[in-house]
């Protein structure tokens, strides 16, 4: 098949500002569920009250690590599939409405979730985390739609940005309502579940509002249906990936920082509480400041990417999480050294906020630059089917992350383990010395004229 019968050839033009609010406000209302169940919140009580194997909650943390491991495991063979029925059947913004409704409910789901019944929570993990995954590569695959390509890292690091505010956002109800995880606080941080869910629910109206199906139904050869339609577009994909290297050689690199990246969202506060041992007032100061950096970090970053380019960009996040990775490992040592040694009143947990500013600052910006080259090397007319294949890579470095992360921590302790983040960035850092932005950029610019077979 070539470009000429499916691919547009008009030139991409910037969506109105309605429509990219609207799409910047699905980061904005998913970031509850990342943040509140993932990061802060649910992850902590599930490990040390739900499962509250003390003193080193390595039960828990396995736990932890194989629900999540096996919902982005589901989602690596979904999200390819989806998306090429999506580019197909022109419906991206039906599907990101089922993820949507699933992940709210499955949620929502989670106050039910008491000590005693940690596999319920294990399910309901499972269940969420894949609606969210997949809606976070449904979402994604309307970015090549709303720009040209020197406005794509600004349009991303706006929605990562926007996502941070809301998270944000979401959390100062946890922290002044909610209270603390703990045992004798259970029956108030339960509504946790809740609670995120209804703020994705209400916070997302705007997206499904103001976001446009750009895409055109064309109909489906005789006797095809989704699945057969879905595998056999993947299929192709997968052939012809090699005619597009540059993409080929992201999608590796992004499995490894987001292998590394996935294992920090997961595991920071849990270290915070479990390593750092943390206190309460620290944790929501800690909060606070991965908020603000991350969003800083998104958003600036994302016009240092229309300038430097995205690539550039992604590598100088790459360096600046090895950095970060090396001293969240040294906290404690650092702290040490500078009250022996210097006579410094230093804790480690203040040490740890110093740190946490430099990983939110990559955080964000990582994040949006993976989004902006797969844009900017995604033909539009696979776009959906292209960022099916990014969340195929981020959802299996996720999986991959969290069960080596999960079986290392049993084995050393999460201290240790950690250490295994810094093997995973410095993977990428050298699987993106063979990309060229120009030339990934070409391929799809051509293929979009139609002088690019797929």
């Amino acid at each position: 098949m070539t470009a000429t019968t499916t691919t547009p050839t008009a030139p991409r033009q910037r969506a109105p500002a309605r429509e990219l609010f609207g799409w910047a406000m699905f980061d904005f209302a998913n970031q509850s569920y990342t943040l509140l169940i993932i990061t802060v919140v649910f992850g902590d009580l599930f490990t040390r009250v739900i499962v509250g194997d003390a003193p080193d909650y390595r039960i828990g943390n396995l736990l932890w690590s194989l629900a999540l491991a096996a919902s982005y495991l589901l989602a690596v063979v979904c999200a390819p599939v989806a998306g090429a029925i999506m580019d197909y059947d022109a419906s991206k913004k039906r599907f990101l409405f089922a993820s949507y409704v699933v992940t709210v409910l499955a949620t929502a789901a989670l106050y039910f979730v008491a000590p005693g019944l940690a596999w319920l929570g294990v399910v309901l993990l499972i269940v969420s985390n894949l609606a969210y995954s997949l809606g976070e590569s449904f979402i994604a695959s309307f970015l090549p739609g709303l720009g040209p390509p020197e406005d794509l890292g600004k349009i991303s690091g706006f929605g990562w940005a926007l996502g941070y505010i809301g998270g944000m956002c979401s959390a100062i109800f946890v922290l002044l309502v909610l209270g603390e995880v703990s045992a004798e606080n259970f029956k108030r941080i339960r509504w946790v579940g809740p609670w995120a869910a209804v703020f994705f629910l209400l916070a997302a109206i705007p997206t499904f509002l103001w976001v446009r199906e750009r895409a055109r139904p064309r109909p489906r050869p005789p006797g095809q249906g989704a699945l057969r339609l879905g595998l056999g577009r993947v299929a192709q994909t997968l052939a012809h990936l090699r005619g597009h290297p540059d993409l080929a050689l992201l999608l590796v690199s992004v499995f490894f920082s987001m292998s590394g990246i996935s294992i920090i969202i997961t595991y920071a506060f849990i270290y915070g509480a479990q390593v750092i041992g943390w206190d309460g007032e620290v944790r929501t100061l800690m909060f606070v400041l991965v908020q603000i950096t991350a969003a800083l970090g998104a958003l600036g970053f994302g016009f240092v990417q229309d300038r430097l380019g995205a690539l550039r960009t992604y590598r100088i996040t790459l360096w600046m999480w090895l950095a970060a990775i090396a001293l969240i490992y040294l906290t404690p040592e650092i702290a040490s050294q500078a009250q022996t040694r210097f006579g410094l009143d230093w804790e480690a947990q203040h040490v740890f906020l110093v740190v946490g500013c430099v990983a939110g600052l990559s955080l964000g910006a990582c994040q949006s630059s993976t989004r902006t080259l797969v844009g900017l090397f995604a033909p539009r007319s696979r776009a959906a089917e292209l960022f099916g294949f990014w969340g195929l890579a981020t959802k299996l470095a996720g999986a991959f992350g969290l069960l080596a992360i999960g079986l290392v921590q049993g084995l050393l302790g999460l201290h240790s383990a950690i250490l295994l983040c810094l093997l995973l960035f410095a993977a990428a850092l050298f699987g993106a010395r063979g990309v060229i932005e120009q030339r990934g950029r070409a391929l799809a610019e051509a293929h979009d004229r139609g002088r690019a077979p797929w």
